[in-house]
């Protein structure tokens, strides 16, 4: 009867002990969920915190805006631009720079030739360094500019070019000596 009740009393203690680690683990994620739910709210007070400022500051600048108008009205005198004090293009914009001195240089203009449209041909092209007519890679007529192009310049492009073709290598066969793949090399 005495080893009996030692049996029964070991079984009591581990399931005691069983029960208290189920109940410590029930704890620490109780106290784990409580944690997240802590750093949520910091989170949230922290964002309502921004948002409270930006709008704090947003008020403020509305205030100084109306102190600002007042300002400008009744102390400086400024008004709000009209449609006709604005510009249309960048010229408008460099010419309001300009010196109106006596001896001020004049504006550096550009040259504009008024031509028919029989002139605007790409035969009526000259280089400026020795005057004859330029013809243009796309003005003739049956070929393609990209073919002439790669014909003139063909051997050119393909060395210098960052894409080249594979250079790929057949697998030696089994039980054959190993070859160089891929840029290993053979021991």
């Amino acid at each position: 009867m005495i080893a009996s009740g030692s049996r029964i009393r070991q079984i009591g203690w581990a399931a005691v002990l069983a029960a208290c680690v189920a109940l410590f683990a029930l704890l620490s994620f109780q106290v784990q969920t409580v944690k997240s739910e802590v750093l949520l709210a910091e989170r949230q007070i922290i964002s309502l915190e921004r948002d409270v400022l930006m709008l704090e500051t947003e008020f403020q600048t509305r205030a100084s805006q109306r102190q600002l108008a007042e300002w400008n009205t009744i102390e400086l005198g400024y008004k709000a631009p009209r449609a006709d004090q604005y510009l249309d293009n960048n010229r408008q914009l460099a010419s309001l720079g300009q010196d109106v001195r006596p001896d001020a240089p004049s504006p550096i203009r550009v040259a504009r030739a008024q031509l028919s449209a029989a002139d605007k041909g790409p035969g009526d092209m000259r280089s400026p360094v020795t005057g004859e007519p330029v013809t243009l890679a796309s003005a003739n007529t049956g070929e393609d500019a990209g073919a002439i192009f790669a014909d003139a310049f063909g051997e050119f492009l393909t060395d210098t070019s960052p894409i080249r073709p594979a250079n790929a290598k057949t697998p030696p066969s089994r039980g054959a000596e190993p070859a160089v793949l891929l840029g290993e090399v053979r021991q």
